[in-house]
């Protein structure tokens, strides 16, 4: 028998010996729901904050600092835990995942046990530094378990439940004040995220090659950077796009070496402006989870029910928007994720711009609210997903350490500069600061490459 015989003869057998498993969906449904219940987490915060400022006389700049805390100290461990990420073993970092899990459920906790503004301030720190190393492990994970051409769809899953979550806030702490009390919210919240995190320990390792769920074929499927297209017969292999001229021209798609060093890493321009471009982004996100519930009670004057629709209204947009965005990516541009973050960062300061003035109506706040998330979100997956196109699995997790550190420490200004504005002047300051914030993305988008690597090969 000759080599090509038994060649044939192998892929014959292959699927009655082993069955592929798809276990990598299990993860990222688990994935899905601890990132989301993180999320709300954080998001509760901005519900409470009208209760608070009332209880403790907290002023709009205090308000602002309290809520930027968390933001700050997320940011400040991004770039020493994606280091960690780097040197620990698998089993280790997966252990430590689940950890950081149960800590930000403590902190959660305890955010309804405070007695003044300082402890408060506290349990905002505590929860940021927890919460922190999970979206890096999130990514990390996704970069591990998914091949190249489903990593832009997870990473949408991923980023659609960080607005899942502050989606759910509004209801749930509406029913939860109104049986008990805004302490109670910060309980209610903490549960979740213990199951989930013994849940994670159990189901999840850091990569397929230790998992026990996860059968042989799924784990050569993951590594097989190549995937054919059913509907033409074209064989994509990693980092490979199908040429758009027209797009590539404003994309500024180049081959570009892989980051294969730390050292590499920190010298990247193209990281530093992503991160600095996610900054922005989140800023505004950050606005909305913390600022604008009470927007819609202190300025437009809504009840609870109509304020917990609005509130949530950006939210939906948002989901849609992050599943949307990552989709396209993959399925219609090729892996090329600039064109959704600048589409993203553009839309964006087209719809502050129709947030200015805008009318007391629940049905046009609605809609440009649920488009403004839309926007928001449509680029999201693109600031997880571009590293991976530009860094080793190994550097990844500094990568994204890098971007999530200047994104979450951007991001940490902006709920301070409101407050700070609030106590100067208006609500019309407010939205064109998130306007400018959009265009100052959109440039820094356009100073970074999008690394590609050739032609397709047609098969």
């Amino acid at each position: 028998m000759n080599n090509a015989d038994s060649v044939a003869g192998a892929a014959k057998a292959e699927p009655i010996a082993e069955k592929r498993t798809s276990h990598r969906w299990v993860v990222m449904g688990l994935i899905f729901c601890i990132w989301a219940i993180a999320c709300a987490d954080r998001a509760n915060f901005g519900f409470a904050l009208p209760y608070l400022k009332k209880e403790y006389h907290i002023s709009n700049s205090e308000a602002g600092m309290i809520v930027s805390l968390f933001s700050f100290a997320y940011g400040f461990v991004q770039i020493p835990v994606g280091l960690l990420y780097k040197r620990l073993s698998e089993r280790t970092t997966g252990i430590l995942f689940s950890v950081f899990m149960l800590l930000t459920s403590v902190f959660t906790g305890l955010m309804g046990t405070t007695s003044s503004v300082l402890l408060l301030m506290t349990y905002r720190v505590g929860l940021g530094l927890s919460e922190g190393p999970l979206g890096i492990g999130c990514t990390n994970v996704i970069n591990r378990w998914f091949p190249t051409r489903e990593k832009g769809t997870a990473a949408g899953l991923w980023i659609a439940a960080s607005k899942l979550g502050p989606l759910i806030v509004p209801s749930v702490c509406i029913i939860v004040i109104q049986l008990w009390g805004w302490r109670e919210i910060f309980y209610v919240f903490a549960i979740p995220g213990i199951l989930f995190a013994v849940a994670w320990m159990f189901l999840v390792t850091n990569s397929p090659s230790e998992n026990r769920f996860c059968s042989p074929a799924e784990r050569r499927y993951i590594l097989d950077e190549s995937a054919t297209d059913g509907s033409t017969g074209k064989l994509v292999r990693r980092g490979e796009m199908e040429p758009m001229p027209w797009l590539d021209g404003i994309n500024r798609t180049k081959r570009v070496a892989p980051l294969e060093t730390v050292g590499q890493v920190f010298r990247s321009w193209n990281i530093f402006g992503i991160a600095l471009g996610y900054g922005c982004m989140i800023g505004i996100s950050n606005i909305f989870i913390s600022w604008i519930p009470t927007y819609l009670v202190t300025v437009k004057g809504f009840a609870s029910v109509k304020m917990g629709f609005l509130a949530s209204a950006p939210f939906i947009g948002a989901v849609a928007g992050n599943m949307l965005g990552g989709l396209i990516s993959d399925r219609l541009l090729g892996g090329r994720r600039k064109p959704m973050m600048m589409l993203g960062a553009l839309g964006t300061m087209l719809m502050m711009f129709a947030l200015i003035d805008a009318p007391d109506s629940v049905v046009y706040l609605g809609a440009a609210l649920i488009l403004s998330g839309l926007m928001l979100g449509i680029g999201f997956a693109g600031y997880s997903a571009y590293p991976m196109g530009l860094a080793s699995k190994a550097t990844y997790p500094t990568a994204f350490g890098i971007v999530n550190s200047l994104g979450q420490i951007g991001g940490a200004c902006a709920p301070l500069v409101v407050g700070f504005l609030l106590d100067s002047y208006s609500w019309t300051s407010v939205f064109l600061y998130m306007l400018g914030t959009s265009l100052l993305c959109l440039l820094l988008l356009f100073s970074v490459v999008e690394p590609a690597s050739g032609k397709i090969e047609r098969v």
